[in-house]
């Protein structure tokens, strides 16, 4: 399909605009479980607000997160089984929250990075979960009974403010994303120490030469996908399973794939690829690009 077919295919409009917030929406996370579609998103007004849509197709705020945070909501993610929502904020804590039936309780606040907790991520299991800071580290924390979190690792590596933190879609591999211009690869060794086993900068592995914002897997994890302040989004090939500790020559790693250039003329701060294989790009040049691979790759 060349490029005026698929502009022709492919038309965005907007179909409902959720007001509420009175401040800047820094996030929004899909619950993955349930029959009813439930967004949830974050704001520098210092609340979360669950969306949730109505029979008749309209979107309606069911809930206010409010009282926890004393600072700007960063970033929110909801647990794999959609029970729990997790939220990050610039008051250098993690709140983690519960749906009992009738209304969300906190039933966790995190507190350990220096500053603002810039994301939060659950790993596919919902046992662990990871938050990082402008303290350049990233933590992750095993879920315990009862509500309680336990830091078992804090990750130390990169040299400027971690941007995001993302769980590989099927293995425990934590991905973090800098403003080092660097994206790190970190694993268990077996013996419950993290390590990083691959940094993807640009000198070695045709990475970003900027600050690096976010970054996303595709449904199968074997593609991962980058954005930067270089105005690019980097495809990766993530099909080598680095969860398996590799000895001796031959010692497999991530690779540059592609880069997209041209479509953006200001910072990627947002992209997403989603479960139809299309990956969603925002910027700050106010536009929103939709990428899919052709046929030829």
């Amino acid at each position: 399909m060349d490029g005026a077919a698929a502009a022709a295919a492919t038309e965005l409009r907007e179909a409902h605009r959720l007001a509420g917030h009175t401040d800047r929406v820094w996030a929004l996370a899909w619950n993955p479980a349930g029959a009813v579609p439930v967004l949830a998103s974050c704001s520098g007004d210092k609340t979360v607000r669950i969306w949730k849509r109505a029979p008749d197709g309209a979107w309606r705020c069911t809930d206010v997160l409010e009282d926890t945070h004393n600072r700007t909501v960063r970033s929110c993610a909801w647990s794999p089984d959609g029970r729990l929502l997790a939220t990050a904020s610039f008051d250098a804590t993690t709140a983690v929250w519960e749906y009992n039936g009738a209304d969300f309780e906190c039933v966790a606040t995190l507190e350990g990075h220096e500053n603002e907790v810039k994301s939060v991520s659950w790993s596919p299991s919902g046992s662990l979960l990871a938050t990082c800071s402008r303290d350049k580290a990233a933590w992750i924390w095993e879920v315990q009974p009862g509500n309680e979190y336990e830091c078992v690792s804090v990750l130390q590596g990169h040299t400027q403010d971690v941007k995001m933190v993302q769980w590989h879609p099927l293995l425990d591999i934590l991905v973090s994303v800098s403003y080092d211009n660097t994206i790190r690869v970190w694993v268990d060794d077996g013996d419950d120490e993290w390590h990083c086993v691959q940094t993807l900068t640009e000198a070695n592995n045709c990475g970003h030469s900027s600050t690096v914002w976010a970054v996303s897997f595709n449904q199968k994890g074997d593609r991962m996908v980058t954005c930067s302040d270089d105005r690019t989004l980097k495809i990766w090939d993530t099909s080598a399973d680095l969860s398996q500790p590799k000895t001796g020559e031959g010692h497999e790693s991530w690779r540059h794939l592609s880069t997209l250039t041209g479509y953006h003329d200001r910072t990627i701060f947002s992209v997403h690829w989603s479960s139809e294989d299309v990956i969603a790009s925002g910027a700050g040049d106010d536009a929103i690009c939709l990428f899919a691979e052709e046929n030829s790759s």
